[in-house]
């Protein structure tokens, strides 16, 4: 009998201790939200497995993520993409994977963000390791693992305390994130990262759009903008030589099965643009890329109704801007005979 009363009361402690932290967040601003981690991103890289000739996978960094818009894309060829950019992270391990360990010999369209793409391939450094994870949990995922995952949806999308994104944003509000701001003293001679706050909305079908605080606060992009140009300043140089030497013995190997490969440049404005510029000039870089490759190419500045597209944060395009982007860059392609086996309408 006291056992049973004892569950009862903690049972009702725990629903009204949990009820109260949620209603204290969602005062705070915060609201329910998919946590863009690698569970997610496997999901979809499973789809590639199965995927046709006819089929569309986007790779690239968090560009092509922000900038491609499904619903728009979907409105325009009839199909839906498989979209597997990843944030901060060079396409070069997705795209050896798929090239190395799957059948497809569909189309391939790979955001070239110059800091990432050209950045390495040493495989400790950050932007080939945080592709190479995400690729590496997909071959040895667990069916609990799995499972774990589905059940976490639901409650994703219905609590907002539940924020455990592996980006690890200033913002989050998981307990992980809270104890990991409590900063006691200054431990190294390390330069201090700005806060990076989260400035996306993803959903289960991978689509990712800026939230409305980055568009319409200028103080919160701002802080953004000096997190970019933090890491530009402390950016090694880039290994032009062995990233494209890399890509190009996968892109053989992909056109020999009869695979397409766009490439892209997205938009960047203001001060990262400049930065991009200076370090990593179009000649020198996208160009060679576009001469050796010899493939479908896209740079944005190369057309009137892009070049001057203003990123909210200097680096990533507004949702509104987003899917303008997507929806003229398909009429582009299309006309291009870039894409097979959409519609035309």
């Amino acid at each position: 009998m006291y056992l049973k009363k004892s569950f009862i009361i903690a049972f009702a402690i725990s629903i009204i201790g949990l009820g109260a932290w949620e209603t204290y967040w969602r005062s705070q601003g915060y609201h329910p939200t998919l946590n863009d981690e690698k569970s997610l991103w496997a999901m979809h890289r499973a789809k590639v497995e199965t995927a046709s000739k006819n089929e569309v996978v986007i790779l690239g960094s968090s560009r092509a993520y922000f900038d491609i818009q499904l619903n728009e894309w979907e409105n325009e060829t009839g199909k839906t993409p498989i979209q597997l950019a990843l944030p901060g992270s060079s396409p070069l391990p997705t795209f050896h994977d798929i090239v190395n360990n799957t059948n497809f010999n569909g189309t391939i369209l790979i955001g070239v963000t110059p800091g990432l793409f050209f950045s390495t391939t040493f495989p400790q450094a950050s932007p080939w390791s945080r592709a190479q994870s995400k690729v590496d949990y997909f071959k040895n995922r667990t069916y609990a693992q799995r499972i774990n995952y589905q059940l976490s949806i639901p409650l994703q999308e219905n609590l907002a305390f539940i924020s455990a994104d592996e980006e690890e944003w200033s913002d989050d509000i998981d307990l992980k994130s809270l104890l990991r701001k409590v900063q006691i003293g200054k431990r190294t001679d390390e330069p201090i990262k700005p806060p990076f706050n989260n400035f996306g909305i993803v959903t289960l079908d991978r689509n990712m759009s800026m939230t409305d605080r980055t568009i319409n606060d200028t103080a919160f992009a701002n802080g953004i903008i000096k997190v970019w140009h933090f890491f530009g300043k402390g950016a090694p140089p880039p290994d032009k030589v062995a990233t494209i030497a890399f890509f190009m013995e996968d892109l053989k190997k992909f056109k020999a099965r009869n695979g397409n490969v766009i490439l892209v440049r997205f938009p960047s404005s203001g001060g990262v643009r400049m930065g991009e510029n200076h370090g990593l000039p179009r000649t020198d870089f996208w160009d060679d890329l576009v001469k050796q490759a010899q493939v479908k190419s896209y740079h944005f500045e190369d057309y009137d109704q892009f070049k001057n597209l203003k990123c909210p944060e200097e680096s990533h395009l507004s949702s509104k801007d987003a899917q303008y982007f997507t929806t003229e860059l398909l009429k582009i392609m299309k006309a291009d005979n870039a894409l097979s086996n959409s519609k035309t309408n």
